[in-house]
């Protein structure tokens, strides 16, 4: 009888819903019997007792969970990638002429005639440690008359730290400069300021006449660079010269060339018109002359 009740269930499908049929405790109680037959080695299919009746519907068949909704970008996101691919790729440049020198021509003038301004210097890549971005922009910053500045002059302050504040109060406090510092530009030792840091003058931001050697003609004609240091001493940090070169290439672009020359980069002793032993018999002057001659 026990096995009509179970045959007459799966010859009469009509008395159970679909749902209880494709209930999963339906499915895994066929699955054992199979299994339980073929275990014990009978060719005879048995089905395996089903589940009463009234478990099947109060069992509900579970429905699968509803699919998560992807979250949704925040506004300001969305705005930067937009505007970032808005933004032109920026073009490979050459080695030495990666920064282009842009002239100004007016109406009414010579080709050959000399501009009255430097033109600007405009590096869109740059691979620069210490002539920063903002270094950058304070050198480009004040109008430079082109054919000005003629040298570029090097110096040690002679002493083993400080920085442009400390040689501005000396110079207007001590020496009576009114104009204070006497270099357009100091590169510290890590000693006062940082090691390579370029600091600029007012010098040089209004364009005012040098006082860094012992004639008014070169101080109005030559730019002055300061290495904090006592180079009969020391020796230029690494950091220093790194920075003097970086600093000595962007300045000769920005103030042009003089009758198709570069600004003549010296050291202070080479060009002063009293002797003096700056910058320091520990300066490299073979480093200098083969980067710069």
């Amino acid at each position: 009888m026990e096995r009509r009740r179970h045959v007459g269930i799966v010859a009469e499908p009509q008395r159970l819903s679909r749902h209880v049929i494709r209930h999963p405790y339906f499915i895994a109680g066929l699955l054992a019997g199979i299994l339980s037959v073929r275990a014990a080695g009978s060719d005879t299919l048995a089905l395996a007792p089903v589940p009463p009746i009234e478990m099947m519907h109060v069992l509900p068949a579970v429905a699968p969970s509803p699919a998560l909704p992807r979250p949704t970008p925040a506004r300001e996101f969305l705005l930067a990638v937009d505007a970032a691919r808005r933004l032109p790729q920026a073009q490979p440049a050459d080695d030495d002429d990666r920064s282009p020198v842009t002239v100004e021509k007016r109406g009414g003038r010579d080709e050959d005639e000399e501009e009255r301004e430097a033109p600007r210097v405009f590096w869109f890549l740059g691979g620069d440690k210490y002539v920063t971005g903002s270094v950058r922009r304070r050198i480009d910053e004040p109008s430079v008359r082109k054919g000005r500045w003629r040298y570029i002059v090097v110096h040690n302050s002679g002493t083993r730290q400080g920085n442009a504040r400390a040689f501005d109060y000396y110079h207007r406090r001590v020496k009576h400069m009114p104009n204070g510092l006497a270099y357009q530009f100091v590169i510290g030792n890590g000693h006062g300021s940082g090691d390579g840091k370029i600091e600029i003058g007012p010098r040089w931001t209004y364009q005012l006449s040098g006082g860094h050697c012992a004639s008014d003609y070169l101080n109005n004609i030559a730019i002055g660079i300061c290495l904090v240091g006592d180079f009969n001493r020391d020796l230029p940090t690494k950091a220093q010269l790194a920075s003097l070169e970086e600093l000595i290439k962007y300045l000769r672009k920005r103030v042009g060339r003089v009758d198709r020359q570069l600004a003549v980069v010296k050291a202070h002793r080479e060009i002063n018109p009293r002797p003096t032993d700056c910058p320091g018999r520990r300066f490299p002057m073979r480093w200098m002359h083969r980067k710069f001659d």
